[in-house]
């Protein structure tokens, strides 16, 4: 998907929402646990319930791989399920050498048609370098994320008097186009937006951390706005878990549904 077909979906349903499907057998409700393929059937009706309101989908790869080969099958199953209007993200949090790079690559972009995968910078260019050699698939850049830990490593300031996440921003932008790389910004760190679109001015941010995480969507959208909207603000729990009784569907529309106003009205308001 590019860049100009992402942000006609985002102003045809004024909406920049992205639904997680983190779907843990633990959460989604008992019922479903006797159908054949549990995780993929909670996934199918999370989708229909909430596919008017968002613009995108973005399966955590942890739940799945965690339930050994029927985790992937319930996962190709939600991939192939998921129209091809919607944008995808596989948020696998991928980074290694290049020839591994290069199969983790062809896995998520030719194996399962993903439009996205999350990646780690850690290693450097050759470890992203794999990904970007696919026209209209996207890299989504590990930056600056919402853990309580982050600060570790991400905060830590250089010897340049600038922090580790602004130097990761700023040299990960020079690797491709702001039509190929996407970078992941927490929504628990409202100040750091500015700097943040101070350094990758154009890019598209992932911004984890809205509802179950306390992520303030008004703060973020102000200041994360660009003239392509330039934001997909991800929820999971708070819309796929909002309830956990037979008519859990109803629940997650209505949760995706009343996120999807106040994205309207932010983006009537500010762009």
């Amino acid at each position: 998907m590019t860049r100009k077909e992402l942000f006609h979906h985002i102003k045809e349903k004024s909406s920049y929402l992205c639904v997680g499907l983190d779907t843990d057998l633990s959460k989604i409700p008992k019922h479903l646990l006797k159908e054949n393929d549990p995780v993929f059937e909670f996934n199918k009706q999370i989708i229909d319930a909430t596919i008017d309101h968002c613009v995108g989908y973005k399966p955590n790869l942890a739940f799945y791989e965690s339930l050994g080969a029927s985790g992937w099958e319930s996962l190709q199953k939600t991939i192939e399920y998921i129209p091809d209007e919607l944008f995808t993200i596989a948020d696998a949090k991928r980074g290694d050498i290049g020839n591994t790079a290069k199969k983790y690559a062809e896995a998520f972009f030719e194996r399962m048609n993903f439009d996205s995968v999350t990646i780690a910078p850690y290693m450097g260019r050759d470890s992203v370098d794999p990904f970007l050699q696919y026209e209209g698939k996207w890299s989504i850049i590990l930056g600056l994320t919402s853990n309580e830990s982050s600060t570790d490593f991400e905060e830590l300031n250089l010897e340049s008097g600038i922090a580790l996440f602004e130097e990761v921003l700023s040299k990960a932008s020079s690797w491709g186009t702001d039509d190929q790389l996407m970078f992941v910004i927490g929504a628990t760190k409202p100040d750091k937006f500015q700097l943040v679109r101070k350094t990758i001015p154009n890019h598209f941010l992932l911004v984890p951390g809205i509802g179950a995480q306390g992520g303030d969507l008004d703060s973020i959208s102000r200041i994360g706005f660009n003239d392509h909207c330039g934001l997909l603000v991800n929820s999971s729990r708070s819309i796929i878990y909002a309830s956990d009784d037979k008519n859990f569907g109803a629940s997650a529309k209505k949760a995706a549904a009343n996120v999807q106003r106040s994205m309207k009205a932010l983006l009537e308001n500010y762009m």
